[in-house]
């Protein structure tokens, strides 16, 4: 009988044990494939588009629910309307001292007011509203904070600096309270933060909560102070009225009772006016539908109360607890697919993608725990299914100067090889550097792209920017900072020195308006911009591993304010009297007066930048006229400053400014000026 050991029927067993040992090897690195990628995506930003999809999808599948705890109150359209109130003006407080009086009367449970009352205004209606306050006895009123910058022998950092209700009405309420909220890219809001531990202030929700339930301060699963948001459905699931219709004394509007034992929140929700500017909305789970796009901050504030008091608040897994569900993925689906062929591996990873989907949303749904499924479904499962079918075929593709290709779409080619050969200036850290900033934003953005595909919406934008680049800012070397929507900010004068850095800031802003030619469904395209020149501190405030070049100061915010005062006077170029400074007759401008700027203690010269010197003698009439009116507006001499102003639009029907002057002059007849007026404007919004 031949040895089994050294006959040649023992060499298949031998191929068995090679093949079984190189698939061992092959499912070990699947399994390190698999893991490595659900663990680096759970742990790293670049898993953030799958983990918030995670969170997100679910809300599309299961119902709607109609809470009944909480009343909505909105400072809206209509409200603005019906009220007589100007939506560039401060709320009149006697109305919210009428609302307050009835929710007293109906015994509300709380008020909430997502409004800082930060400036005193009439001393009889402060009083008023804050004898209501008192009266009612369960008011939370907002507070706000801003950055500050600051700078000592300690070194320099950035803080917060809250903004809260004035003394009086701040003694009157039972708490005051954040209305700061956090949200991810996007403007999604996911988390919900009880409080800015540094301040001890809480958040609305929170103060709210601890006024209707105390004891939930003892509550150990919000000790983190933070928790995700559990939606109910799109903001109008919310029971809300208009602040108008609350305050009629009709039952037919609001029926008496209406706010009976239910928690209320008070604060804005605009849709219509100013639709280019920022408001105070948020994206959220819900934003895919075209109806309900946007969600106010009061309406998000309300939601996370809802989950305060209801207990319903989504949970994660301890972190331990998802990483060795991750890790069990790996190992299922990297070790095991691998040992399929591959028509039967693609079956299985499909199939399984619907335990793993269901089983996320049964507790999504019935305990209110939500885990980041779609790295299984859609990363460590795919991956592990191109292992099995590729086997020892992966490889790792480094993309190379992907550095460098992300700083050519900021900066100019000389800054590019600037921060690539200069290692310094990735540092963290800053100087004080002379600017000229200019600030860009696309006039009425929001209606002529509106219904416009997205696709087509990215490719426009993509070469309304190409432009803008090449040919106005990189033209005149100047550096962008960034993007901010379809707004751009940039600066000259640094990290290399101009010395007519103002010049060439206006001479991009020209060529900007030179731009003409793009549309947007049909309209074309007006950019209006700001310019400024001042100090500012300039340098990379990020880190070694991430390129952010940028400047900060008051100044910054001086050049946003004058791009924005475009949509008041109608104008495209604004400037400061430091930028006309810098540029003195090299460019065509004309004077447009004093301006009080909201957050600016002193009134700021303001100039329209028109044209190049070559066309002056087009607007030489034009401009001569508008001064005259002005310096009559400017001794208040306001019968000849409206004529004049009257005789500027007999040359120009369409000009901006002596539109908005002939509208000041009736409110301005009727101020009591001080004796040292100068013909200042004070604009209470940015």
């Amino acid at each position: 009988m031949p040895d089994p050991e050294n006959s040649y029927g023992s060499r298949p067993n031998g191929l068995w044990q090679f093949l079984r040992g190189t698939k061992a090897k092959g499912a070990a690195f699947g399994v390190l494939l698999s893991a490595g990628i659900g663990l680096f995506l759970m742990t790293f930003p670049i898993g953030d588009k799958l983990r918030f999809a995670s969170y997100d999808l679910p809300f599309a599948h299961r119902e709607d629910i109609k809470p009944g705890e909480v009343a909505m109150v909105f400072l809206d359209d209509a409200s603005h309307v019906h009220l007589n109130q100007k939506y560039t003006e401060v709320w009149n407080r006697a109305f919210f001292t009428k609302l307050l009086q009835r929710l007293t009367r109906e015994h509300a449970k709380a008020v909430v007011f997502d409004i800082v009352f930060s400036d005193a205004l009439d001393p009889k209606t402060d009083a008023d509203f804050a004898d209501a306050i008192r009266e009612n006895g369960h008011v939370v009123l907002a507070a706000d904070w801003t950055f500050k910058y600051y700078s000592g022998v300690a070194g320099k950092g950035v803080g917060r600096e809250f903004h809260y209700a004035q003394q009086s009405l701040r003694e009157a309420a039972a708490d005051d309270a954040s209305t700061q909220l956090f949200p991810d890219a996007g403007e999604y809001v996911r988390i919900y933060k009880l409080g800015t531990q540094e301040e001890s202030t809480k958040s609305e929700a929170w103060a709210a909560a601890l006024l209707v339930n105390p004891d939930l301060s003892t509550n150990s699963e919000l000790a983190h102070s933070l928790f995700w948001l559990n939606y109910y459905g799109p903001e109008s699931i919310l029971p809300a009225v208009s602040l108008y219709r609350a305050l009629e004394d009709k039952d037919a509007a609001v029926p008496s009772g209406y706010f009976s034992n239910k928690v209320v929140f008070v604060g804005s929700k605009l849709q219509t006016h100013l639709d280019s500017e920022r408001k105070d909305e948020y994206s959220t789970p819900y934003s895919y539908r075209i109806d309900n796009r946007w969600m106010s901050g009061v309406s998000i504030h309300a939601t996370a109360f809802l989950n305060l008091i209801r207990g319903d608040w989504l949970r994660t897994f301890a972190n331990p607890m998802e990483i060795g569900i991750l890790i069990l993925m790996g190992i299922v689906f990297g070790g095991g697919l691998i040992f399929f062929r591959p028509l039967p591996a693609t079956l299985i990873a499909i199939a399984s993608v619907f335990p793993v989907a269901y089983g996320d949303y049964y507790l999504f749904v019935h305990h209110f725990y939500w885990f980041p499924w779609l790295i299984p479904v859609a990363a460590q499962i795919p991956m592990a299914l191109v292992w099995s079918v590729a086997f020892n075929t992966v490889q790792i593709y480094v993309e190379k100067q992907k550095v460098e290709q992300s700083l050519r779409l900021y900066l100019p080619a000389r800054l590019v090889k600037k921060f690539a050969s200069d290692p310094t200036l990735l540092r963290p850290g800053a100087k004080k550097q002379q600017l000229t900033i200019l600030f860009s934003d696309i006039a009425s953005f929001t209606s002529i792209t509106e219904g416009m595909d997205p696709d087509q919406l990215a490719k426009l934008m993509n070469a309304y920017f190409q432009s803008a680049v090449d040919d106005c800012i990189h033209f005149t070397e100047g550096t962008i900072v960034k993007y901010i929507g379809d707004a751009i900010f940039a600066f000259w004068n640094a990290p290399d020195p101009q010395d007519d850095h103002p010049y060439r800031a206006a001479e991009a802003a020209l060529r900007f308006r030179d731009q003409d030619q793009h549309e947007f469904n049909g309209k074309k395209v007006i950019t209006r911009i700001g310019l400024h020149t001042g100090e500012a501190n300039v340098g990379n405030f990020g880190s070694t591993t991430r390129v952010d070049y940028t400047a900060f100061g008051e100044n910054i915010n001086l050049a946003s304010r004058m791009e924005g005062l475009n949509k008041y006077l109608g104008t495209r170029v604004l400037m400061t009297g430091d930028t006309y400074q810098g540029i003195g007759s090299r460019m065509v401008t004309r004077h447009l007066g004093l301006f009080r700027l909201k957050g600016f203690a002193k009134a700021v010269n303001v100039y329209e930048l028109m044209d190049r010197p070559e066309n002056g003698q087009k607007t030489s009439d034009l401009r001569q006229r508008f001064d005259e009116a002005l310096q009559c507006f400017s001794k208040k001499d306001f019968a000849a400053a409206e004529a004049a102003f009257r005789r500027v639009l007999e040359l120009n029907p369409q000009d901006g400014p002596s539109h908005f002057y002939l509208e000041h002059i009736q409110d301005h007849r009727l101020d009591l000026l001080p004796p040292d007026w100068k013909g200042e404007i004070t604009l209470k919004d940015k």
